[in-house]
């Protein structure tokens, strides 16, 4: 063991021998010198553990190898381009919505250059940054006032502490979600110093429920809509309009949180029926919250529409500062939101919309097209058939929605389904794929055309026969 100890080279003479490849010439010593180091204490903690390593493993000439490996991983940026081949169209572990390219060339003018985001260009003087998308928001929905905030937790709780804070808020027993990161409405609702109160039965909730739980104490009335699960069969819930009409009696407020939002009936895809925002917004709620980065389309952020005597309160809390949108999120939001000005072309310009609205035929050419240009790379190696699958919408929303879709199925001849999984993860460009029936899919709903080239090269590096 010692002498194998001995044999490990010096970090001096490692990181001259590194420095011998021109291309290592713009990585900062240091990070040079980290990576040497850790591959380095690799290999003594495997000799101290008794693990059979020989001498030769041990050369400088060898090291070499593992090291440059090792630098090149920590100079590559934590935040990657993944190519989606997963079929969901809102994927939370892969950012969510897409944005086009329009909206991108707004984030990078709002990054490059200055802006009025808190600039009244009329008057010259300061102004607010919820302005750039306010109107716009009312004009798309109904609203009478708008506010933004990071996210929709955020714009739950807000909205929450502002109007029940160590009041009662009356919701359904059936409708307290826990959405993403295991974030429950009732621990939302309990940082918000509100009190959370339960009416009725888990499957069937009725009006006269609220009706026999409001009592002097009670802030809010509260409505959440399900929109990552679904309970089926024998249920009942309360419409809006009458748990509206109850808050009117009783002078209370009524609050709708719809999780995902949509501003488009999705419907006329052949998917089941969701209330949009307008719906919402007309059916008299106080106020309704909904996420900008899922079936809207747009960048990460909590939408608050309502009464502007509500918003207005809304917006002088304290902790709204602590909530408050960048100026990306302002420039992405406000590009989104202008697309909806035009019902005709939205699902064609929000790569989100056009993915769920994509016909199966239109799939399917793209799925023949990657088909075709695989059996001519790596056909000798793989098998590659089309699949019929299903695609789904993702992001917490639409639980039971799959839409019809074409895959591009591949069997390895030489290595298993679930190695050629981690292979492509691990290519300079991860794909991320699925596997199904021991074969990896490759969902052609997410795959974008101008991607097919780069599946088909990443491929052909991790089947094509060769060092």
């Amino acid at each position: 063991m010692q002498n194998l100890l001995r044999l490990i080279p010096k970090v001096d003479e490692c990181l001259l021998a590194v420095l011998e490849d021109n291309e290592f010439e713009t990585i900062p010593a240091g990070l040079i010198k980290k990576g040497i180091r850790q591959v380095l204490a690799g290999y003594r903690q495997q000799i101290l553990a008794g693990k059979d390593i020989s001498a030769q493993t041990l050369s400088l000439s060898v090291l070499l190898g593992p090291i440059k490996k090792e630098i090149h991983d920590l100079q590559q940026s934590r935040f990657r381009r993944v190519i989606n081949g997963t079929g969901v169209i809102i994927h939370t572990n892969l950012g969510r919505s897409v944005l086009p390219e329009s909206t991108m060339q707004m984030l990078h003018l709002a990054g490059g250059r200055y802006s009025n985001l808190e600039y009244n260009l009329t008057t010259g003087k300061r102004g607010s940054r919820y302005s750039l998308v306010e109107d716009l928001l009312c004009e798309l929905t109904g609203a009478e006032s708008a506010l933004v905030v990071n996210n929709n937790a955020a714009a739950v709780l807000i909205v929450l502490e502002t109007l029940a804070k160590d009041r009662e808020v009356i919701v359904s027993r059936g409708q307290l979600v826990e959405i993403g990161g295991s974030f429950r409405i009732p621990d939302v609702m309990a940082r918000s110093g509100a009190r959370l109160i339960e009416v009725g039965a888990t499957n069937r909730t009725h009006l006269k429920d609220y009706r026999a739980a409001i009592t002097e104490d009670t802030g809010l009335l509260l409505k959440v809509h399900c929109s990552n699960y679904r309970i089926i069969g024998f249920t009942s819930e309360v419409c809006n309009e009458e748990l509206v009409q109850l808050g009117r009696d009783h002078k209370l407020p009524v609050m709708e949180d719809l999780g995902s939002g949509c501003f488009v009936d999705l419907g006329r895809f052949g998917l089941e029926k969701e209330p949009t925002v307008q719906e919402v917004v007309a059916s008299g709620v106080d106020v309704v919250t909904f996420s900008g980065d899922k079936l809207l389309g747009g960048p990460q952020a909590g939408i608050i529409l309502g009464r502007t005597e509500i918003v207005d309160r809304i917006k002088k809390n304290p902790i709204n500062r602590a909530m408050r949108i960048d100026k990306f999120t302002l420039a992405g939001l406000e590009s989104i939101l202008r697309f909806y000005r035009d019902p005709q072309t939205v699902c064609d310009n929000i790569p989100t919309l056009a993915m769920i609205s994509a016909s199966v035929e239109l799939v399917d050419r793209r799925a023949k097209r990657l088909a075709r240009r695989l059996r001519k790379s790596i056909g000798g190696c793989c098998t590659v058939t089309i699949a019929d699958i299903m695609s789904r919408v993702g992001g917490g929303a639409m639980p039971e929605q799959n839409l019809s879709s074409r895959g591009v199925a591949l069997q390895p001849a030489d290595m298993s389904v679930s190695h050629l999984e981690k292979a492509l993860r691990n290519l300079e460009v991860p794909i991320i794929s699925r596997i199904e029936d021991d074969r990896l899919l490759l969902d052609m709903r997410t795959v974008a055309d101008d991607e097919i080239a780069m599946v088909d090269s990443g491929l052909q590096q991790v089947l094509s026969p060769g060092p």
